[in-house]
């Protein structure tokens, strides 16, 4: 069961964190990367931000991030979440077309997601990190442009965030209003991913609760029940 929160501001420090679980638990981390590397072999050791702090009381957030391998983060999530003193937060842009639908995208079978049904996103990483804080407005930005090719001269970001929890999981949803029909935006993206390397396989559009997919997480779907009609 998701909470979902309407946010006016969300704002997110980095800083310097010990993660016991990355630490203890290092060579199993390590053994279950490389076989799944064995059967992905394109998935990256990178670095990637996770929460450690936070305080939800609507309409605001903050939060403090710290930086840990991508090894140690895929491990506590295929291992079902098991220290709780950290929390996976990222930032979705929830793309919908000029006659009210939403666009996701299927996820490609080289990633670490493969068949999962998605607005553009991505974990957190260094590169969000401005100054002191963590930009996760400026995240969205990039990730929608990386997976769709749709920049912010074509997109109009709502103001807020809605917030949707689930167990260990944070999605900030960030609506997207773009200026094209539905039918025309995926024709458009389709033609990107034709052309520039991608994470997405496929789009899907959604118009009503009818248009659901098992391969959407409760997030998403939790989300798009809220802003769709039946």
């Amino acid at each position: 069961m998701c909470e979902i929160i309407a946010l006016d501001h969300a704002e997110f420090a980095i800083t310097p964190w010990h993660w016991r679980f990355a630490h203890e638990r290092r060579a199993e981390i390590d053994a279950h990367f490389a076989a799944r590397r064995q059967r992905t072999p394109s998935l990256w050791n990178g670095r990637v931000l996770l929460l450690h702090e936070w305080a939800l009381a609507a309409p605001s957030m903050r939060g403090a991030f710290f930086e840990t391998d991508f090894a140690s983060f895929i491990a506590w999530r295929d291992w079902g979440f098991p220290d709780r003193s950290v929390m996976n937060c990222f930032a979705m842009g929830a793309l919908r077309s000029a006659d009210g639908a939403f666009l996701l995208g299927v996820m490609g079978a080289h990633t670490a997601n493969a068949g999962r049904v998605y607005f553009p996103a991505g974990t957190p990483d260094p590169d969000d990190i401005a100054g002191d804080g963590v930009d996760l407005a400026g995240n969205v930005l990039r990730e929608v442009a990386e997976e769709t090719g749709l920049t912010a001269r074509e997109l109009a970001a709502q103001p807020g965030w809605t917030a949707v929890l689930a167990g260990a999981r944070l999605a900030l949803m960030k609506v997207m209003q773009a200026h094209e029909a539905a039918d025309d935006l995926r024709a458009r993206i389709l033609r990107h991913l034709a052309h520039e390397p991608a994470e997405l396989a496929d789009v899907r559009i959604v118009r009503r609760r009818a248009d659901f997919d098992p391969m959407m997480p409760e997030f998403v779907t939790a989300f798009l029940a809220r802003a769709l009609p039946a």
